[in-house]
């Protein structure tokens, strides 16, 4: 039985490019779907969130200098190609998803409207939420925890490249170990950089506890939603 009826997925552009310098690398795309797909059967609503750091970073050197809002309004478009390229291969790997953007460009994909979006979760479909916030000077770490509590979701999985919050760069301190669970007070004491600020008081707010897990790990996605330890747990 799956720990939990419906989460909201939170993937970073980044994990997108799998070894590619930039862009959308196919085959990490198709193996993330596959884990989702894997997940949807066994009955869980998935609604998920994505950044655009794959597709901003091949343009950010341009952005230098450029006023803030406007590299957000470009990073936000970019979520809203990965969201499309996403999409795409769900529908190819037998999903229907539907994808949902803060922003109005309804020739392309349709406006997050909310009970619209609670309607779709309830007939199986895959939710992609696009365009973050749909404002400036938000994160996509925001947006997920916004949609995350305004769809019910009983959990935010945070996609990362390691397994789980450490006590220090798994990468540079060997001594480092993963917390299995750990409150929002501590992670902000300890200044363990889980999500943005606004991002993690939204959550802990809400009481909306937050997953931290690796999407490159083989079936770390099932592993979570069926309430394994795997990844860190952070809550009130």
């Amino acid at each position: 039985m799956p720990a939990y009826k419906r989460i909201l997925l939170k993937l970073s552009g980044e994990a997108l490019m799998g070894d590619d310098a930039f862009g959308i690398n196919r085959a990490t795309i198709v193996r993330m779907v596959e884990e989702i797909a894997e997940v949807t059967r066994l009955g869980v609503q998935v609604a998920i969130v994505i950044g655009g750091g794959n597709i901003f970073r091949g343009v950010a050197g341009g952005s230098v200098g450029m006023d803030r809002a406007t590299a957000d309004y470009m990073g936000m478009l970019a979520t809203v190609m990965n969201s499309l390229a996403l999409a795409d291969t769900m529908d190819k790997a037998g999903l229907v998803a539907r994808v949902m953007s803060a922003i109005a460009i309804e020739q392309v994909v349709e406006p997050y409207v909310r009970p619209k979006a609670l309607q779709y979760l309830e007939e199986g479909k895959v939710v992609v939420f696009a365009a973050g916030t749909g404002n400036p000077f938000f994160t996509t770490d925001t947006a997920a925890a916004l949609r995350g509590a305004e769809i019910g979701a009983e959990i935010v999985l945070k996609a990362t490249k390691v397994d789980g919050v450490y006590s220090a760069d798994p990468n540079k301190d060997p001594t480092a170990t993963r917390y299995a669970s750990i409150t929002f007070d501590e992670a902000m004491q300890k200044n363990l950089q889980v999500m943005d600020a606004t991002a993690f008081a939204l959550c802990r707010d809400q009481k909306l506890p937050v997953k931290v897990f690796s999407i490159f790990k083989p079936g770390a996605l099932r592993d979570v939603v069926m309430g394994k330890d795997e990844g860190t747990l952070v809550h009130v």
